[in-house]
């Protein structure tokens, strides 16, 4: 069948035009008024289009467009909207530099609003929430992703409360993306190789406030059907998809860049999916200037930024051998390096053929600099991955941290930011960087505190006997009835919404049934838990756990105080992180990397009840909610769940509900209150998205931004020292020996002493001034008799003494107790972001 194609769009009134450019930016979904622009539309169409506002512009009647046109008091609205718009658009910002070279930054998914469904879950929500703070900041970032079809899947409870899957087609052309193009009009494609298939792919645009966002399609006529079911769904398909989809993210991205006439002069891998950019990136200059793969790789090094966001060996991305020789044989002759070589780049122990190639250690290897997404799991991940360095200290490993933050704008509810601009003033829409303004929460009443929280929880429970009700009136449960008197607004409302994995323990809280029926059946006290999440579809433990909590509610007749709202997504998690009183997280430390949700609760005044795990391990103190257990660690985990489900309990009996029904003759819980405005004040300074930005933009964005500067200057010259500094190491270093140390320490020093420390080196055909020798030196633990907090103290080379160079360096004591030193030598050269390389440190 031959169909001739062509795209309808809406027809407005001229007065309603500038509606057409607010629903094709995502600047909307953080401002609530321009949202309102489209309920007021037509609030039937709003929810039907399932809140698109390019949809329901395309479905509301043009007679009521007319209407509307007309209507003075809706046109004023617009017309203030529209203003703040064009304001935003073009208002200082905190980045006032050039936009010339951007970092680009790569993501598998982005979870902008609900009308763009092409994220699963935290690291889409992350990304989405960093491309909208990078529009706020005015960052020279683009983001570079990909185009799912069907997105990730619609989620429904079976009668047994077994979860189903379905996955909805996305209809692009009623959705805030735009086709790219070229000069010409056509299309703007581009292509890539897999296994000596030819996948095209053409470009989208989202637009994101100040920002842009560039999502990769393969669906298009010139691919076969295979090639096509590229972009088909998110996290979809078998390992092969996989495979296609990251060669599409990492080296597509960049060629999509190049097509579009942006520089990447910087690069953010979120995520290993996005590693094999780095090959790509090192490739373009080999072709470029005839660089070899070394040199190459050190121009592109101290320009890459890579995150790790897993903190279990078993969620980082690995391929067998068989899979990489059929997509990447070729890429050896190309790069001018062995396939033995080649593999190397995704190994841990390079020579280990039995090791399979993990993106995560080729993104670390390709990255100048890499961070985890917590303090804790900066030091999680240094202890994953100390394989790649082998003799260097653990707290040495170079994976730093940036917590993870939220955007405030877009998860605090309606009314609490009208409450919060109110006090805190238009510093707080204009200046979004200046943290200090939640020292403000003080000048808050309580009495409006509370009530704007009361709101929110009866929306949340409105909302939740809606969905209970469509999920009974689909499943023909035949218990409509339960649903309209399903929570009470007025009950202490407890929420759990995450992934259901099992690590995450959803079901902790039904330990023992007799506790929690207690706690939920009182007259007095009630307390109500709304749990919603997805597992993934093949994850089966996943899958029971929802069954399970589903059936306890059942069983014991608690339906109407246990409750799971199906298919958890942003509109659901803005309800329950805004509606609720207290946000729960029992993750099995330390396998959380950060987690989200809870800080999005805590901008709203819910308080956090949490595993000391991810961000929460950094930001719990007493003032601003609970802590279930001190961070202990359990190899037992039956001991663990059951220790800290007591825990658990025992906070809620004691603390938690005492504190929310202890009312004073003003019907207010005043203590409770303090907690939730020393929770907002502390969490929306140390968890915005804004700090999260900033720590990017100073510890990695600018540095490779002058990296870039730098490196590219008279043709790459200092990279191509670089690497023939390190071609001469490589050489050479194997040779090299740490003939003698002395020093004058006595069995007995005392503080203030002087430690004079004398090294003698072989350096062999390696110059003095091309090796940092250090002085490592410290406390020396008694268990291990390793040297525990060193200081490294850089040794002056002092003369030859035949062929060794004499070293030396004097140092106070100031520490008492047993102390301890060695001698180490490391790479040094001007061009170096940091001397720790694999394979290159030198122990006496």
């Amino acid at each position: 069948m031959n169909i001739s194609t062509y795209t309808v769009k809406p027809k407005l009134p001229p007065a309603l035009k500038p509606l057409e450019e607010i629903a094709c930016n995502l600047w909307l979904s953080w401002n609530y008024d321009a949202i309102q622009l489209f309920i007021r539309l037509d609030y039937d169409t709003w929810l039907k289009s399932q809140q698109s506002p390019m949809r329901t512009l395309g479905m509301v009647s043009q007679e009521k467009l007319a209407q509307t046109a007309k209507d003075d008091s809706y046109l004023a609205a617009l017309k203030e909207v529209y203003d703040r718009f064009q304001r935003y658009k073009k208002g200082e910002t905190w980045y006032r530099g050039s936009h010339k070279d951007v970092v680009a930054y790569f993501s598998m998914e982005y979870g902008m609003d609900v009308s763009l469904p092409i994220y699963s879950g935290g690291l889409g929500i992350l990304s989405g929430d960093h491309m909208k703070t990078s529009s706020d900041m005015g960052l020279p970032l683009v983001g570079i992703g990909l185009l799912y079809r069907q997105g990730y899947f619609t989620q429904m409870l079976n009668a047994d409360g077994f979860q189903q899957e379905s996955y909805p087609e996305n209809d692009w052309y009623n959705m805030p993306v735009e086709r790219k193009n070229g000069k010409d009009g056509q299309p703007l494609k581009i292509t890539v190789d897999l296994a000596g298939r030819q996948a095209v792919a053409q470009i989208w645009e989202a637009k994101v406030g100040r920002s842009s966002l560039y999502l990769l399609d393969t669906n298009i006529e010139e691919n076969s059907q295979d090639l096509r079911n590229i972009t088909a769904s998110l996290y979809g398909g078998d390992k092969e998809t996989r495979m296609q989809q990251e060669v599409l993210l990492g080296i597509g991205g960049i060629r999509a860049l190049r097509a579009l006439g942006i520089n990447p002069a910087a690069t953010h891998m979120n995520e290993g999916h996005a590693a094999f950019l780095g090959l790509e990136r090192v490739r373009e200059i080999m072709e470029e200037r005839g660089f070899t793969f070394e040199e190459a790789r050190e121009a592109v090094w101290p320009t890459n930024i890579f995150t790790t966001h897993t903190p279990v060996p078993a969620g980082n991305e690995r391929f067998e051998i068989a899979m990489m020789e059929k997509y990447f044989r070729s890429w050896p002759q190309v790069l001018g390096i062995s396939w033995k070589d080649f593999l190397g780049l995704g190994r841990i122990y390079t020579g280990d053929e039995r090791e399979t190639f993990c993106m995560t250690v080729l993104a670390l290897k390709m990255a100048a600099y890499a961070n985890g997404v917590a303090k804790l799991h900066g030091v999680v991940s240094r202890d994953m991955w100390k394989g790649i360095w082998p003799g260097l200290p653990i707290d040495e490993i170079p994976i730093g941290h940036v917590t993870n933050g939220v955007h405030p704008r877009t998860w605090i509810s309606s009314g609490m930011m009208d409450l919060l601009d109110r006090y805190f003033g238009p510093g707080f829409v204009d200046k979004p960087t200046d943290l200090k303004i939640w020292e403000r929460m003080d000048r808050i009443s309580d009495e409006e505190l509370w009530r704007t929280h009361e709101r929110r929880r009866e929306r949340l429970v409105a909302f939740v006997r809606e969905r209970i009700n469509a999920q009974y009136v689909r499943t023909g449960a035949g218990r409509i009835r339960q649903a309209e008197d399903a929570l009470s607004p007025y009950a202490l409302t407890l929420c759990f919404a995450r992934r259901f994995a099992t690590y995450k323990r959803g079901n902790l809280l039904l330990r023992d049934p007799e506790r929690l029926l207690r706690l939920v059946r009182d007259r007095d006290r009630p307390v109500q838990l709304i749990f919603a999440g997805k597992a993934h579809p093949h994850d089966m433990p996943g899958k029971e756990l929802i069954r399970e909590i589903v059936h306890f509610a059942e069983k014991y007749d608690v339906t109407s105080r246990i409750v799971f709202v199906e298919n958890y997504d942003m509109n659901v998690a803005k309800y329950l992180t805004s509606g609720g009183d207290v946000w729960l997280n029992t993750p099995r430390r330390p396998m959380e990397a950060s987690g989200t949700s809870g800080m999005k609760a805590a901008m709203n005044g819910v308080l956090n009840c949490s595993i000391l795990d991810g961000w929460w391990d950094e930001a719990y103190c007493p003032e601003v909610g609970w802590a279930i257990g001190h961070g202990e660690q359990y190899h037992d985990d039956n001991l663990q769940d059951d220790i800290e489900s007591k825990a658990l309990y025992d906070l809620l009996e004691r603390e938690i509900i005492p504190l929310f029904y202890d009312r004073g003759r003003d019907g207010l819980p005043r203590e409770w209150i303090k907690l939730m405005k020393e929770c907002m004040k502390q969490i929306g300074q140390s968890m915005s998205c804004h700090r999260m930005l900033m720590d990017y933009s100073n510890q990695f964005y600018f540095p490779a931004l002058k990296n870039y500067r730098r490196f590219s200057k008279d043709g790459y010259a200092e990279a191509k020292s670089l690497a023939a500094y390190f071609n001469k190491l490589q050489q050479s270093w194997g040779n090299l020996k740490i003939a003698k140390l002395e020093s004058n320490a006595k069995p007995v020093m005392h503080r203030g002493d002087t430690l004079t420390v004398t090294a003698y080196i072989d350096l062999g055909n390696v110059l003095p001034d091309e090796v940092q020798v250090e002085l490592y030196h410290g406390t020396v633990s008694s268990q291990n008799k390793e040297i525990a907090n060193a200081s490294k103290t850089e040794m002056k080379w002092i003369k030859n003494e035949g062929s060794l160079n004499l070293y030396q360096v004097r140092v106070e004591c100031i520490d008492t107790g047993m102390q301890g030193h060695t001698v180490r030598i490391l790479p040094k050269h001007d061009a170096l972001v940091h001397p720790y390389r694999a394979g290159f440190i030198k122990w006496a």
